[in-house]
């Protein structure tokens, strides 16, 4: 079997660690890094005697998928000129800033028989902690997601909404798996020109809600979350890996055995289904719905802002 030729777009530290996966893969071959800063692409690539290309139009000529590890903000361009030049793509979160963006890229993936991923490397936590196996659908979600500000500014391009907020976005768009009715969300910028702490309620056409908070701007890192059933609640501190459930299901938080590395996962999920061995396992038209309710609360919240 021949190997999957993967490019990575981005030399930040995401970039350095999907170019590692890539290499190692039994499945796949790091054909190359791009990135503007072309010295720091060169580096990452010759750590593991591969390329550093001093444009994307080398790296897809080059490549027969793609990851793009570059700031949000340029994830909708990157995709499309990988998808367009007939590439597969795994893109880190969030597939694009609107939702009419990511359906569009998800619609061209699907029309071309293309892989489109993405990096919500969460779900693969909650398949392996059993919350995905549960049929039952939560009336209530809550989450905490809040650490100190990143000391080199990562992210500080988009909102903590987009930033972080959109793990557990993607999570209740999963769980509760219908669509949503209103959104009132706040927020506040702290450190950042965007909004660093942002708190979201989701009402559903279903009668359930989410209450989500997620801050880059506190004192000490919070990692939460709490699922409401008609059968009972689940509530997980995922730092001190406690649990409290009543609820007839199974559930650990302890999943270091089962999930060492769920980024690396993530990568070979994605190697195989470009090489027809397995399904996508986070694919774009699966992800939209975590844009869209992005999106949404990043309007509430500006509005509240401005108002």
């Amino acid at each position: 079997m021949s190997k999957l030729r993967v490019g990575v777009a981005g030399a930040g530290v995401f970039g350095g660690y999907h170019a590692q996966k890539a290499a190692a893969s039994g499945r796949a071959k790091l054909a190359g890094v791009f990135d503007l800063d072309q010295p720091k692409a060169a580096q990452i690539a010759g750590m593991y005697g591969a390329s550093g290309f001093e444009s994307i139009d080398q790296l897809l000529d080059n490549s027969d998928a793609i990851v793009v590890a570059v700031p949000a903000t340029h994830h909708e361009a990157l995709v499309r000129a990988a998808l367009e030049a007939g590439k597969h793509v795994l893109v880190e979160k969030p597939l694009a800033l609107t939702e009419k963006a990511a359906r569009a890229l998800a619609g061209h993936a699907i029309t071309n028989d293309l892989i489109l991923q993405v990096g919500h490397q969460e779900r693969f936590v909650a398949r392996a902690m059993g919350v995905l196996a549960i049929e039952e659908k939560p009336i209530f979600m809550e989450s905490v997601r809040a650490g100190p500000a990143p000391a080199n500014g990562r992210a500080g391009d988009v909102s903590v909404i987009w930033d972080l907020m959109i793990h557990d976005l993607d999570l209740a768009a999963c769980l509760i798996a219908t669509k949503f009715e209103s959104v009132e969300a706040q927020g506040r910028s702290v450190s950042t020109h965007h909004i660093d702490e942002a708190e979201a309620v989701f009402k559903y056409v279903n009668g359930a809600s989410a209450k989500l908070r997620a801050s880059r701007a506190a004192d000490a890192r919070e990692r939460s979350m709490r699922l409401v059933y008609e059968s009972g609640e689940i509530s997980v501190d995922f730092l001190t890996r406690r649990v409290s459930n009543t609820t007839p299901y199974e559930i650990t938080v302890d999943i270091s055995a089962e999930l060492p590395d769920p980024l690396g996962a993530a990568d070979e999920s994605f190697y195989a289904a470009c090489l027809h061995e397995a399904d996508s396992p986070v694919p774009g038209h699966g992800a939209v719905g975590a844009v869209a309710m992005a999106e949404a609360a990043e309007k509430a919240a500006m509005l509240v802002m401005q108002g």
